[in-house]
């Protein structure tokens, strides 16, 4: 059984092909048509997962869509039903009529059927928190509470479901306008960030906020009630994400609540930090408040958490505190890019009733190149490289001697964090290697933080706790008595965001941590994504020359072969 799961519909449109049960390989759309966060159909997506696995699309035998049009036809809209001018709108206008008459509660999903000469491929619309939710068939859990948040999907902004053995029942749901996701992105927007897309920013801009007598935290809390079955609601005559014709996500009147202006500076002023941390602290309280009621629901001990606020790595270290959940699972991908895959999953366990048989343990699913294929692009080039025999101990001596490098190896990673195989890699002992970093490399802004990917191992050593964070899914405390020595992934409120590294995963970039170990007494790196603002992952050798020569990094790594300036 061939399925391929796509996200087809707003950021991030992606691919995923499930052979038999199991996940065969993914990539967004942004690595390889080079168009940050793009909502452009997967087709180069499409088309490389075909070739790679040399297949036709005839040998298909479904496609997973995460999204179920069929919702948005509950209400039915005269001027689109009846527009003629396009004859295919009749595959709207048909269903759209033919709703009215149904009284029955719209399903999950709905099929298509694509009839060629001698191959019938069905297309599954799967619900879209459904698809966020199914990322249980691929947890590893037999059973499991399963949280899904996001800005929306259909009508949808989030739900509780319970995931037993090869079926996923839906216990409550969210329903937009209350979203939790354009909530946040809201306070994003008024911080002069993009909303949908720079949230990353708003929350490590949080850390520079004051915690104590912070006057925003009070005057957004009131913005939102939180009641004991875990829902909440939003006081609606303060936020515009709801009225789409109009241009921000916020409007006057919270302006004025807060008493303050949309930010039109590059940087942050204390204000805007002080808000920061206020709207991170309300997310917080609206998570934990959800997480809460859902364990009571349940009473499991396991987590999935999925949709686009589970990105929120600050919050997420914090479940095991806050909550009795005491494992927990948040996929690479738990927005949309990973929805796809997420609605594939559904397809063949629920669906199909096929006995589950894949565990995710690492993110390694996309693009990979031969030594020779290498070559013959630095070649062509007519580049200067040298080959090396051991990538992994001359990465680490390189990195102990202050240099930064691009590190390029094995299969591309799906989702938003660079894991070990497309990541710049630099020393934490350097106090001012993020400044550094952040303004010849990266070039953003001087207040983001970045990432130790650390041996397993060695977690408990540095940090006050240790929480497997496999997919760097999680922040945690740094210990006070250690922050002296890697102050290069030390934030500003004293946390990190984590990447716990086992050998089984990539034993390549575990051999490179090992080997910095063995020469500077620290078990970690820094590790951020390779690409600079504004540009997607590097996906191909010519993505990492081009980010090599527009960037300040000393050196690229590029399988065995080392390129430096």
């Amino acid at each position: 059984m061939k399925i391929l799961g796509l996200n087809t519909i707003g950021f991030n449109t992606s691919a995923s092909l499930v052979i038999n049960g199991k996940l065969i390989g993914s990539i967004e759309e942004e690595r390889l048509n080079r168009e940050k966060r793009t909502r452009k159909f997967p087709i180069k997506s499409i088309s490389y997962l075909l070739n790679k696995n040399n297949l036709k699309f005839e040998q298909i035998d479904a496609l997973a869509i995460s999204w179920n049009p069929l919702i948005n036809l509950e209400k039915f809209n005269f001027s689109q039903s009846e527009d003629k001018s396009f004859i295919p709108n009749i595959t709207f206008s048909v269903p759209s009529y033919v709703l009215k008459l149904n009284s029955d509660k719209t399903p999950d999903f709905f099929v298509q059927d694509l009839k060629f000469k001698k191959k019938t491929i069905k297309i599954y619309y799967i619900n879209h928190h459904i698809s966020h939710a199914s990322s249980f068939f691929f947890s590893g859990f037999d059973n499991s509470a399963i949280l899904t948040l996001d800005a929306f999907g259909e009508k949808q902004s989030g739900g509780f479901y319970i995931g037993k053995k090869n079926e996923i029942n839906k216990l409550d749901s969210f329903y937009f306008p209350h979203s939790l996701g354009s909530f946040y992105s809201t306070f994003t927007e008024i911080c002069g960030f993009q909303p949908q897309s720079d949230e990353w920013k708003l929350m490590g801009a949080s850390a520079y906020g004051i915690k104590s007598n912070n006057i925003f935290y009070k005057k957004i809390r009131n913005l939102v009630d939180l009641y004991k079955n875990g829902k909440f609601e939003l006081n609606l005559k303060y936020f515009n994400h709801y009225m789409f014709h109009r241009p921000y996500f916020f409007n006057k009147k919270l302006l004025t609540h807060l008493n303050i202006k949309k930010n039109k500076k590059s940087n942050l002023s204390q204000k805007y930090y002080n808000l920061s941390y206020a709207a991170q602290k309300v997310f917080e309280d609206i998570l934990f408040n959800s997480l809460n009621a859902l364990y009571k629901k349940t009473k499991s001990k396991n987590l999935v958490f999925a949709g686009g606020c589970a990105l929120n790595c600050l919050a997420n270290g914090k479940i095991i505190k806050k909550t009795r959940f005491e494992n927990i699972f948040i996929p690479p991908v738990p927005d949309d890019s990973g929805a796809g895959l997420g609605a594939a999953f559904y397809l063949n366990n629920q669906i199909l009733r096929r006995k589950r048989s894949y565990v995710m343990k690492n993110n390694y699913l996309g693009p990979s190149y031969t030594n020779n294929e290498v070559l013959s692009v630095l070649k062509k080039y007519k580049l200067s490289y040298e080959y090396i025999s051991n990538p992994s101990l001359v990465g680490a001596k390189l990195i102990s001697e202050n240099k930064i490098i691009g590190w390029f190896q094995g299969s591309l990673e799906f989702g938003d964090r660079a894991l070990g195989n497309r990541s710049i890699l630099a020393d934490p002992r350097k106090k001012d290697i993020k400044s550094k970093i952040n303004k010849i490399v990266k070039y953003r802004e001087p207040f983001r933080p970045f990432a130790p990917a650390v041996l397993d191992e060695h977690v408990k050593n540095y940090f006050t706790e240790y929480q497997e964070s496999i997919f760097m899914e999680k922040t945690v405390n740094v210990k006070k008595k250690k922050q002296k020595l890697i102050p290069g992934i030390v934030h500003k409120d004293g946390t990190a965001r984590l990447q716990t590294v086992k050998k089984i995963n990539n034993p390549k970039f575990y051999k490179l941590i090992e080997e910095f170990y063995k020469l500077t007494n620290i078990p970690m790196v820094i590790n951020t994504s390779l690409n600079y603002k504004g540009d997607p992952i590097c996906s191909s050798i010519e993505d990492i020359l081009k980010t090599f020569y527009l960037s300040g990094l000393d050196v690229i790594i590029i399988n065995n072969y080392i390129i430096e300036k």
